[in-house]
C-alpha cells in the first residue's frame, strides 16, 4: 500500500513532481482501468479514458488541495471520464443501439475471456442508467462502503442504497426474462 501523504508531499514538490506522479500511475492505473471497463465496456475506449484521466489529473495535480485521498480524488475524475464518455456515445446513436452495441462490442472484444453467463451478465448491467451502474460496479466489484461511495460521488448514503437496489432489481429481472 501505498503512503498517499508522502507521495502527495512529493508532488507538490517541483524537483519530485514528475517521479513521484509516475508513482502514482504506476500504484493506480490497474484499479482504475477496471473502473473505468466496467463502465465502458470495451478496452480501447477504457485505455482512452484512463490516459484522459492521468492528463486531467497531471494537469489539475497542483490545485489538488489534499482534501481527500489521492485515490478518491484519482477515481472522481476516472469516473466523470467515464461518463463523458458514455455521454459522446450516446450523442451519437440512440440508448438501444448504444446497448445493443456496447454487447456486441463486448462480445467481439479481444480482451474480454469471460463465458456466455459473464457476457450475459455485464450485459445486464450495461441496460443500468448510467450512475446505477457505476454506483453497482462500485459496490459490487470494488466492495466499496456507502460511506465511501457518498464521498467520492457527493451522494447521501441513502440515495446510493436506493441505486444499488434498483440496479440488483433490474439485473435480476434481465435474467428473469432469459428463461
Amino acid at each position: 500500500m501505498i503512503d498517499e501523504k508522502a507521495l502527495y508531499s512529493k508532488l507538490q514538490d517541483s524537483g519530485t513532481k514528475e517521479a513521484a506522479f509516475t508513482q502514482l500511475v504506476r500504484e493506480y492505473q490497474e484499479p482504475l482501468y477496471w473502473q473505468i471497463r466496467r463502465m465502458v465496456v470495451v478496452h480501447d475506449d477504457a485505455n482512452d479514458v484512463l490516459q484522459n484521466t492521468f492528463i486531467k489529473a497531471w494537469s489539475a495535480i497542483d490545485s489538488f488541495r489534499g482534501d481527500s485521498r489521492l485515490q478518491t480524488w484519482l477515481f472522481r475524475i476516472a469516473i466523470n471520464e467515464s461518463l463523458n464518455h458514455l455521454s459522446k456515445k450516446k450523442q451519437v446513436m440512440s440508448l438501444d443501439q448504444t446497448q445493443g452495441n456496447m454487447a456486441d462490442m463486448l462480445a467481439s472484444d479481444s480482451y474480454f475471456d469471460g463465458d456466455e453467463v459473464q457476457r450475459q451478465f455485464q450485459e445486464a448491467i450495461n441496460t443500468l442508467p448510467d450512475k446505477q451502474r457505476l454506483v453497482f460496479n462500485l459496490k459490487y466489484f470494488d466492495e466499496m462502503k456507502y460511506e465511501d461511495m457518498s464521498s467520492l460521488l457527493d451522494t447521501s448514503i441513502g440515495a446510493l442504497k436506493a441505486s444499488y437496489h434498483h440496479a440488483v432489481r433490474k439485473i435480476s429481472a434481465f435474467f428473469d426474462n432469459l428463461d
